[in-house]
């Protein structure tokens, strides 16, 4: 066994003392598949971490048994004390955050200091929506008849979550939270690349005081088990956080059952910085919009889009910059960027890199040469690049900017617009009236002013186009997690009738 796979196993025993593999979480229980064998690797070596077996359809058919029952008991309880569970859900995550954040970092190879981060963030989440269990309600509709017209606000019973591997625990939190706060059980399928961080937030839930089967957590395959979680009669929503591709053959396996959607998928957003910007500050958020976690993030700064009077200066600051950024071991408080998380995921942005290249970029800061241990990638500044490359329209999901110069502001906004992706998006500029009129312009879920990447529970998130539809936090996720019925009740002594007989 490799040290990873010692290590990783070891912070996972912290929660399950008697474990001697990864399971899925169901009804209370951890529970080994039977299916094949999937085999996790170090992001920070390569080699060979732990192997856990797939749970296939019988986990699914197990699982929905489980949050039928539990989302019964749980729906049955006020809002008030749903509401204090999920308090102290979130004390127990602030309790294990540091062994959150360990067993985070070892198997995502995310830097630890990251993973306290979010973490931390998580524990937010439930708190937030906590407090949104008893204050989210139904209306009362003032109709042109005699009936008293109201509202309610119902769960949709069972939702099935499904949760990339570039933010394991913070996409986890994200979507469980308000779907529990509004009364529904959860079926959580994590990357069967990044399994335990999630698992371990389905066992807190229940060490809080949520019935067992509230949240279970799926370890397998796509192919297998969430294949068999949107086919199952139990689920009546499904919520997908990852590519493009994958989120079209989602929606295209619910809509056979006609069930909703929620897609937050990827993104291309533009970063514009104008030449009346304060470029120093505007340069170092730059950085942490694209190096962050790697550039593994679908709100990442990925197209730099720079006025052309200031574009060899800023983008000389930017890769000055770059250069400087404290790449390695996720386990070192120190390390900014760790290594990408899977070797395909790897090969992909090194290609990308050198597609870049050939198609006439220059690296202004970075390299082509492969990684000699993990996979590793350098924070790449692309200059030179045009619109038109694919450098600037294929997410490269790594920690690689594409700088674009443009000349005047309906330039950029026609830059900004021209991809198929609409996540999000930013401007630094010191004119306010500019800054309000690109953000109306820039076809984008979320978009910033002088700032970049800033992003809280409390506001909704989502995108446009090729980045999906629905929106994953704020008081807009509430919607998504809950149904309106609406009642009529008769007030009048001696209500009229169209017709019938006695």
């Amino acid at each position: 066994m490799s040290k990873n796979a010692e290590n990783l196993l070891a912070a996972f025993q912290h929660f399950f003392p008697n474990a001697k593999a990864i399971g899925s979480y169901v009804g209370g229980e951890l529970i080994e598949g039977a299916g094949e064998a999937i085999q996790l690797f170090d992001a920070a070596t390569g080699e060979e971490s732990l192997s856990y077996k797939d749970g296939g359809a019988a986990v699914v058919e197990q699982a929905a048994a489980a949050a039928e029952r539990a989302q019964k008991q749980w729906w049955a309880l006020t809002h008030a004390a749903r509401g204090r569970v999920m308090f102290e859900i979130a004390r127990e995550i602030r309790k294990e955050a540091e062994n959150i954040a360990r067993l985070e970092s070892l198997g995502s190879g995310k830097p630890i200091r990251d993973c306290r981060g979010e973490a931390a963030k998580v524990a937010e989440m439930f708190e937030y929506y906590g407090g949104w269990a008893d204050k989210f309600y139904g209306e009362v509709i003032p109709v042109p008849t005699s009936h008293l017209n109201y509202t309610r606000r119902e769960p949709a019973g069972t939702v099935l979550q499904i949760t990339p591997w570039n933010a394991p625990v913070f996409t986890c939190g994200w979507q469980v939270a308000p779907a529990i706060a509004m009364g529904n059980a959860v079926l959580l399928k994590p990357s069967e690349l990044t399994p335990t961080s999630s698992i371990i937030i389905g066992m807190l839930c229940e060490r809080a005081g949520a019935p067992r089967g509230l949240v279970n957590v799926l370890a397998g395959l796509g192919l297998t088990v969430a294949q068999s979680a949107i086919a199952h009669k139990a689920v009546k929503k499904v919520v997908f956080v990852g590519s493009p591709a994958t989120g079209a053959r989602i929606a295209e396996a619910a809509a056979k059952r006609v069930l909703p959607c929620v897609l937050e998928l990827g993104g291309k957003s533009a970063n514009i910085i104008f030449g009346d910007a304060d470029l120093k500050r505007a340069a170092l958020t730059a950085q942490a919009a694209i190096f962050a976690g790697a550039g593994q993030s679908c709100v990442a700064g990925s197209r730099l889009l720079v006025q052309r009077n200031v574009y060899d200066e800023f983008v000389s600051m930017v890769a000055a910059g770059a250069k400087k950024i404290k790449v390695g071991d996720p386990l070192d408080d120190k390390t900014e960027v760790g290594p990408i998380n899977n070797r395909r995921q790897y090969e992909h942005v090194m290609s990308m890199i050198d597609k870049g290249v050939a198609a006439g970029a220059t690296l202004a800061s970075g390299s082509q040469e492969r990684s000699i241990a993990g996979y590793f990638v350098s924070p790449t500044v692309l200059a030179g690049v045009t619109n038109e490359m694919e450098v600037a329209r294929e997410e490269i999901f790594g920690p690689v900017v594409a700088a674009i110069p443009f000349d005047t502001e309906d330039e950029a906004i026609a830059i900004a617009n021209d991809t198929d992706f609409g996540l999000a998006g930013a401007v630094w500029t010191t004119d306010v009236g500019r800054s309000h009129r690109v953000a109306a312009q820039v076809n984008a879920g979320t978009f910033w002013v002088n700032g970049y990447k800033t992003i809280n529970v409390a506001s909704p998130f989502g995108g446009y186009g090729l980045s999906g539809y629905g929106r994953s936090s704020g008081v807009e996720a509430l919607y998504e997690y809950t149904q309106t019925k609406s009642v009529w009740v008769e007030t009048a002594k001696e209500p009229p009738t169209a017709f019938g007989y006695l």
